[in-house]
């Protein structure tokens, strides 16, 4: 039975609300902040600051200090040994694990049921609604089943008290009976830590199954498709789920592994939609199958800060609130949620495309990018970058990670890419070449320090052995789920760690 139109009915309310951005920004997210502050303060943290004096963004600003991880770390194992009330109102039972790619500690992000309800599922639910009215008005989108590809739980990191697991183990364990009945695989082989085992073991379950959907992170839901085309001998996804219709997908950018898609995918009517989901909330969606940018969404129990880039890391940064920023800059995301997280730099950067209504691009972390001689190249560059060299050379990127080289023994600085290649261009240094010419186009400072190779000399690429990448995870543990492999790093630990493991084997 399809009962998309009846949802497609059911969510028009959403889609009315949603319009309201546009000229509504400033008052909904200030009553976003109103809810906050009512609802959390009595607890320890609203105590501490003051929230009962608070009632203006403006007095917020003024008396809530800038949080990260480290800053509310006490909080939070607090909180993990069963305290009530610290940073958010109540006993909060789950806990996202993030451990950063930059580091082995790991992180445990609060996710309270109100988190639940009003951040990641209320998420959800709008991917859905965006989507059959937006992307795809005809869509028979609950005719067949979706295929959610998520981590798992983090048993080792439990206390009495409190679990761990990765965020899309969180949502599985517990989303309700009706979003169960039409996803895919079941929940012991979803919550599998193997991932060489889930992908087997999801195999065996889905390719018999009339899937529709699917969501995941692009680079692990290819490594599940191959195994199901490599299992039932089938050259393409059509063949295996001819009623194949849209890819949720988020976590790492979708352009190197588009043209990918397409040749896996080969109906002409397949959607691609992007959503920004992370362990500290779910933030954006892409409203309009014609622009890759996406909505920001302003009415979830998340308010919105932003420090321009050049400002991450000063003692007194300039902080904006989304009515004061700017299109075509550079910001540092902020947050503020209904899980306890106050003020919290998530680590992420992204630039607004175009305000009213208010819809962004990621362009990348903080902690990733290389500005080791002014250059200030960001994730969303190395990306445009590596689709033109794409283009230009029929070759596809798989997987890749870059880092300065400060200088060599002849005296000469550059920018170093180890790239795994799934279709090797003819000539990896003619990839090189354009890649780097491309750069420059996009990026002023980049160009400015490659002038006549002064200060910068042309990169270089070094290609990696097969696999590589996903044997560097697997090395450290974080081989499937939310893990991705870090793009861009100002220091050379990880791409030595890589260089290394590619002359292993």
């Amino acid at each position: 039975m399809d009962i998309t139109p009846l949802v497609r009915k059911f969510l028009k309310h959403r889609i009315r609300s949603i319009s309201h951005y546009a000229d509504q920004a400033e008052n909904i997210q200030r009553g976003v902040l109103r809810k906050l502050i009512n609802k959390a303060n009595k607890t320890e943290y609203g105590c501490k600051y003051h929230f009962d004096k608070i009632s203006t963004y403006e007095s917020f600003a003024k008396r809530v200090p800038l949080n990260d991880y480290e800053t509310l770390k006490d909080y939070i194992d607090r909180m993990r040994h069963g305290e009530k009330d610290i940073l958010w109102k109540g006993q909060v039972k789950w806990y996202a694990k993030s451990s950063g790619t930059t580091n082995d500690k790991s992180k445990f992000i609060p996710v309270s049921q109100q988190g639940l309800k009003h951040i990641h599922y209320q998420g959800g639910t709008d991917s859905v609604a965006l989507y059959l009215h937006y992307h795809n008005p005809d869509s028979h989108l609950l005719s067949g089943k979706a295929l959610i590809l998520g981590g798992s739980h983090q048993p080792n990191c439990n206390l009495p008290e409190s679990l761990v697991g990765d965020l899309s183990a969180i949502l599985i364990e517990n989303v309700t009976p009706f979003v169960n009945h039409y996803r895919i695989p079941s929940k012991e082989t979803a919550l599998t830590a193997d991932f060489e085992e889930k992908r087997i073991r999801i195999s065996q379950e889905a390719r018999d199954e009339n899937v529709t959907n699917l969501s995941g992170v692009p680079s692990w839901m290819m490594s599940v498709i191959n195994r199901i085309l490599e299992d039932t001998g089938k050259e393409t996804l059509d063949e295996v789920w001819p009623n194949l219709e849209v890819f949720f997908h988020g976590g790492v950018a979708f352009t190197p592994y588009r043209e990918q898609y397409k040749r896996l995918i080969k109906n002409s009517n397949m959607h691609y939609m992007e959503t920004y989901n992370a362990s500290e909330g779910f933030f954006g969606l892409q409203d309009d199958p014609n622009d890759p940018s996406m909505l920001l969404m302003l009415d979830y129990d998340v308010f919105y800060e932003f420090i321009p880039l050049e400002d991450v890391g000063l003692e007194k940064p300039h902080i904006y609130p989304i009515w004061q920023v700017e299109a075509g800059k550079n910001y540092a995301m902020v947050i503020t949620t209904s899980c306890g997280l106050w003020r919290y730099q998530i680590g992420d950067t992204i630039m607004f495309d175009k305000v009213k209504p208010y819809k962004f691009h990621i362009s990348g972390r903080t902690k990733s990018f290389i500005n080791a001689f002014g250059e200030e190249l960001m994730v969303d560059n190395a990306e445009q970058g590596l689709r033109i060299a794409c283009e230009q050379t029929g070759a596809e990127v798989e997987e890749y990670t870059a880092a300065p080289v400060f200088m060599d023994a002849n005296g000469q600085c550059r920018h170093q890419w180890v790239i795994e290649f799934r279709k090797a261009p003819a000539d990896v240094e003619e990839f090189a070449t354009i890649l780097d010419n491309s750069l420059q186009t996009i990026n002023s400072d980049y160009e400015a320090k490659r002038y006549k190779n002064l200060t910068l000399q042309r990169l270089e690429i070094i290609p990696a052995r097969k696999d590589l990448f996903t044997d560097w995870l697997r090395s450290r543990g974080k081989l499937g789920g939310q893990h991705k492999v870090p793009r861009l790093s100002n220091q050379r630990e990880i791409i030595e760690q890589i260089i290394a493991l590619n002359s292993s084997k």
